[in-house]
Formats: structure tokens, C-alpha cells, sequence
């Protein structure tokens, strides 16, 4: 709620005309005040609005860029950039906006440092948004199974452009390997039970030789980072929200595995 113009406007009322220069005055400075929320509101509507649109347009541009890295683009990862499409819920519209996107990715000409300045300067000062982004490309790269050299090389790049650092990427990495392997848990062996529980920490980011306090401040760390309601308040396109989800389920869960076993 904005006040200062009734302030202002009520005082300068009052020196200029006394009790009835202090009402026009404050009737003057509400009006003020009512225009400056309105701008203000619409520019945060906007702001949001096209921080959202680069994040999406990113995303799949960058995908494609990767998944053509290794030399040709795997069907696997073109499942998993049409999953993805329908996973989000994207209207025909949309889904004709992220392949256009995907294939402007693929082409020689392809300016990635260009689109990674534009996506920066969109989520200044929003680092969760910027690792939540990179999170998606790592998976996507992941998506036939393996990393390819050229595919990690342009990952590292990004992560730089982004202001990620290579020990943070490699978090990443591990992590997201980990969470995936980790939802193909269910009626295990034994040693399936260890290797869940390995994954486990490295979804926190922590070793079995972690104190649990440590463990609980990582953990906490990660909800915070992964909150879905947070990310799109932050910038995050309201499509990618069951992603988000999904990652802060599985934090939770590996914290549950964890804290069993303590």
C-alpha cells in the first residue's frame, strides 16, 4: 500500500492552505499514490512475464543445443524433450513454441552465449532459478543413458556463464544421477537397499560419516532451494511446478531413508 503521496501531499496542504489545503492535499497525494501502485504492479507483472518467457525459451533452445552436442540427437532424448513438453502440461501452442526453440538449439548458428546472457540478466539475483535451469539440462543430457564429453564440456560452460562453479556442477551431476536411480527403488535386495541409501546422501550432498545435524542443515538448505511455490515466485514458469515438486519429494524422501537409518 502506498502512502508517502498522502503524507506529503497532506502536509504541504496544510502549510499552503491550513485545515482545507491539508484535505485537498491528501486527496491529491491518494490519487498519487494509486497511479504509483498500479505502475508498480505492472511492472512487476511484466517483469515476471518476460522473466518467465526467457526461462522457458531457454530451456528448450539449450536442450537442444546439448542433446546435438554429441554429434546427432538420440531418440531417447527426443522422448525426453517431448516428455517433458507433456509432464509440464504445455497447450498445442506452446508445445509448437519449445520445439522451434529445440531445433533453433540444434543449429550450427546457435548463439549459446548470447541466450545464456539474456537468461542471466532475466534471473539476476535468482540463483536457485539458474541451478534449477542447469538441473533441467543435465537431465536431458543424461537422457540416453550416458554423458558424452562434448555434452559435460557445454554443461560446464553454461555453468560458468551462470555463475555455477565446476565443484557445484558436479554436485549437481551426482545428485541428479543419484535421484534417478533413486526412484527405481521399491522391493529390494540387500545390496539394492545399500546402493538407495548411497544414493540417498548423495542427494543431500552429504556421506554416511556426516553428522546429522549436518545432514538436517543440508536438507533444509536443499527445501528451501527446491520449494516449488518459491521458484515460481522467483521467476519459475507455473508449467515446470510438478518438476519442482518432484525434486523436493525426492530430498524429502532420501532425508526420510536417511534419518531411518541413524
Amino acid at each position: 500500500m502506498q502512502i508517502g503521496g498522502k503524507i506529503l501531499g497532506f502536509a504541504l496542504g496544510f502549510f499552503a492552505g491550513g485545515p482545507f489545503g491539508a484535505i485537498f492535499g491528501l486527496w491529491i497525494g491518494h490519487k498519487f499514490d494509486q497511479g504509483m501502485s498500479m505502475d508498480f504492479n505492472a511492472f512487476n507483472k511484466q517483469n515476471d512475464s518476460d522473466r518467465q518467457n526467457a526461462f522457458f525459451k531457454a530451456t528448450f533452445s539449450v536442450m537442444g543445443h546439448i542433446t546435438k552436442a554429441s554429434g546427432r540427437v538420440t531418440e531417447d532424448e527426443i522422448a525426453f524433450a517431448n516428455g517433458a513438453m507433456k509432464r509440464w502440461g504445455l497447450n498445442q501452442d506452446t508445445q509448437t513454441i519449445a520445439r522451434q526453440a529445440f531445433n533453433e538449439g540444434k543449429q550450427e548458428f546457435f548463439e549459446l552465449d548470447k541466450q545464456l546472457r539474456q537468461l542471466k540478466s532475466s534471473c539476476f539475483g535468482r540463483h536457485d532459478l539458474l541451478q534449477m535451469f542447469i538441473e533441467i539440462q543435465i537431465q536431458a543430457a543424461f537422457a540416453d543413458g550416458e554423458l558424452h564429453p562434448k555434452e559435460r564440456q557445454i554443461l560446464h560452460k553454461i555453468a560458468r556463464s551462470l555463475g555455477i562453479s565446476a565443484r557445484e556442477l558436479d554436485f549437481l551431476l551426482d545428485r541428479i544421477v543419484a535421484g534417478e536411480q533413486f526412484h527405481q527403488g521399491g522391493n529390494q535386495t540387500p545390496q539394492q537397499a545399500k546402493s538407495q541409501l548411497e544414493n540417498a546422501y548423495k542427494i543431500l550432498g552429504v556421506t554416511a560419516n556426516t553428522d546429522h545435524k549436518e545432514i538436517k542443515k543440508a536438507y533444509r538448505k536443499l527445501m528451501s532451494q527446491h520449494h516449488p511455490d518459491k521458484l515460481v515466485a522467483k521467476g519459475l514458469p507455473p508449467e515446470l511446478m510438478e518438476d519442482a515438486k518432484q525434486k523436493a519429494q525426492d530430498i524429502q524422501a532420501a532425508y526420510e531413508l536417511i534419518s531411518a537409518q541413524k
